[in-house]
């Protein structure tokens, strides 16, 4: 999934989708590289379970509908991750927590703005 960013925004991307979210940031091809922005992976394992490339835009406006939905594997991780969003000061709710049926969630920002939403599969 691409995402879009502001120019200059790399360290602030790292700090949420590294450091918050604790996805794994991987090189940018050599071709790409140049375009600024950077690039975030999920592992399960070896296998890799989701990307999110953050993309520069000249003309930046952060994402208000359109988003990333990464699953984690429970209601523990859910709150964890929560806590670290949380403790970085950027914006959370839990006000569509149990809206989606067979899951509990959240929704965030990232520091530029765009929509996250991160969920775990209910236990039955």
């Amino acid at each position: 999934m691409q995402v879009s960013m502001p120019k200059d925004g790399e360290d602030q991307a790292r700090m949420f989708y590294g450091q918050a979210l604790g996805l794994t940031e991987v090189e940018k091809p050599p071709s790409l590289a140049g375009r600024g922005g950077c690039w975030f992976r999920a592992f399960e394992g070896s296998s890799v379970v989701a990307e999110i490339h953050l993309g520069v835009e000249s003309v930046f406006m952060p994402a208000q509908k359109a988003h990333p939905g990464l699953v984690v594997a429970s209601t523990a991780e859910l709150e964890e991750l929560a806590d670290n969003i949380q403790s970085a000061g950027l914006e959370l709710s839990w006000e569509e927590r149990y809206t989606f049926e067979g899951y509990e969630r959240f929704h965030c920002r990232d520091p530029f703005g765009n929509r996250v939403e991160i969920l775990t599969a209910l236990s039955d």
